[in-house]
């Protein structure tokens, strides 16, 4: 069974910076894809951004520039570093194991960590 658990979230005043972590038990074959995505209050889950194994990344274009999206491998573990946060980047942040980049296929998830963003 694959767990992958998020750390990291809290309250953070706008402006400041979070770093998410996410740890996955192991990774299975196809899915070695690690993103991360968010569903705001009342919201569709939206995605934010995805990192193969090689490291090649794609991000959200609402979150180019503060966002990072970073992994590593011995730890199977991925980080979001989120910086000059915003008031609109409250959500619950999620990771999944997806099979490509453009994280249309995800098909195990965390459970999420709480981001509040306050004014």
């Amino acid at each position: 069974q694959v767990q992958l658990v998020e750390s990291g979230g809290g309250l953070v005043q706008a402006g400041g910076s979070v770093r998410l972590s996410c740890a996955a038990s192991s990774l299975p074959f196809g899915r070695d894809v690690m993103a991360w995505f968010r569903r705001p209050l009342g919201k569709e889950r939206a995605f934010v951004a995805a990192i193969s194994f090689s490291g090649i990344i794609n991000y959200a274009d609402s979150v180019k520039g503060r966002l990072s999206i970073s992994r590593d491998n011995t730890k199977n573990t991925m980080y979001l570093q989120m910086n000059s946060l915003k008031p609109e980047d409250t959500a619950v942040y999620y990771c999944a194991l997806c099979t490509s980049v453009r994280a249309t296929l995800c098909d195990y998830w965390g459970q999420g960590t709480q981001v509040t963003v306050s004014s």
